[in-house]
C-alpha cells in the first residue's frame, strides 16, 4: 500500500473528483484503491513492488490526470511507514495542526540548498528539512506564507505537496501504517 499525494488539486479551477481519481489510478492496474477528502490523497496498491514500479506508477498517474483533465498535477508517494517516520521526525512543537505540515518532496534536496532554505527569512514561519520531507510550522497559516510551491522547487530543487499533520496521521491509520 502506497499513498500518492497530489499536489493543488480542486483548488483554483482544478477540478478532480476523487471518483475519477481512483478509476484512473485502477486503469492503471493498482488494487485496494481509495481516497480521503478531496485533495489529492490516494491510497492504493500500485503495479510492481519496487521504487522505480512506484515512481513509475506516479509518473503514469500525472500523465493520465493531465490527459483527462488538462492540467498537470505533481503526483508524490509515500508508504505508511515514510508518513510514520515523517511525523515521528516533526521537529516542532503541535500547537495547531492546521498550522503544522509536513511537505513531501520527491527527493531529497542537496544539503547546500538545504542550508540556504532554512536560513531564508519565512516572516515567522519555521522550516526543517528532514531526509524528503520539508516540515513547516506557518505562523498564521499557509494562504498568507511567502512558503510557496514554486519557492519551495527553485530552491529545494524538487516538488512536492504538503498536509498539514492530522491529514498526515489520518492517511497513515488509513493506509495501514
Amino acid at each position: 500500500m502506497r499513498v500518492h499525494l497530489l499536489r493543488a488539486v480542486n483548488v483554483g479551477g482544478a477540478r478532480l473528483p476523487m471518483a475519477e481519481l481512483r478509476a484512473l489510478a485502477t486503469n492503471l492496474g493498482a488494487g485496494d484503491v481509495s481516497t480521503y477528502i478531496a485533495s489529492g490523497n490516494l491510497m492504493c496498491t500500485p503495479p510492481g513492488g519496487s521504487p522505480e514500479d512506484w515512481a513509475a506508477f506516479d509518473r503514469a498517474l500525472e500523465r493520465a490526470v493531465e490527459q483527462r483533465f488538462g492540467f498537470f498535477r505533481e503526483v508524490v508517494s509515500r508508504s505508511p511507514t515514510d508518513l510514520r517516520d515523517a511525523l515521528a521526525a516533526h521537529p516542532f512543537e503541535v500547537l495547531e495542526p492546521k498550522f503544522s505540515h509536513v511537505y513531501f518532496l520527491l527527493q531529497a534536496p542537496d544539503p547546500e540548498a538545504v542550508r540556504a532554505f532554512e536560513d531564508t527569512d519565512w516572516g515567522g514561519d519555521e522550516v526543517r528539512v528532514v531526509g524528503r520531507d520539508l516540515h513547516i510550522r506557518y505562523a498564521d497559516g499557509a494562504a498568507g506564507s511567502r512558503i510557496t510551491p514554486a519557492r519551495v522547487k527553485k530552491l529545494l530543487g524538487h516538488h512536492g505537496t504538503g498536509r498539514n499533520v492530522a491529514t498526515v496521521r489520518r492517511l497513515m491509520e488509513l493506509s495501514g501504517g
